[in-house]
């Protein structure tokens, strides 16, 4: 196992960092854009988010696929991390931006210890 938990928690953070530079800063007007189309197509909030979610989630599995060269460890990377998001957002919980990032290493730290130490990627 060593450390490389560690490596997939720190590249999945930067990951997101990335996404959120790309999208809201890069592509702003694109992907709100893009979120008016969806939504029109959805046609509900929650659905919307659901989706936004799961993009964000494909962007983290393409990242952390290359990055590792691992389908496995993208899939689980993209799981874990929408997990704590919908945690995060169901829950209620109120984190400033660092909390948040906190919030997500730890527990997906913890996450990939586990599947290492049970031997599931490869």
């Amino acid at each position: 196992m060593e450390i490389t938990w560690f490596y997939i928690a720190i590249f999945l953070a930067i990951s997101d960092e990335i996404h959120s530079r790309i999208m809201w800063g890069v592509f702003a007007d694109f992907y709100i854009l893009l979120a008016g189309v969806i939504k029109e197509s959805v046609a509900s909030n929650i659905r919307l988010w659901i989706v936004h979610e799961s993009m964000e989630a494909f962007f983290h599995f393409v990242v952390l696929s290359l990055i590792f060269l691992s389908l496995e460890i993208g899939i689980l990377a993209a799981f874990i991390h929408m997990l704590v998001d919908l945690y995060h957002e169901f829950s209620g919980i109120e984190l400033n931006p660092l909390g948040h990032r906190c919030l997500h290493f730890v527990i997906e730290s913890i996450f990939f210890i586990i599947v290492f130490a049970i031997g599931l990627p490869t």
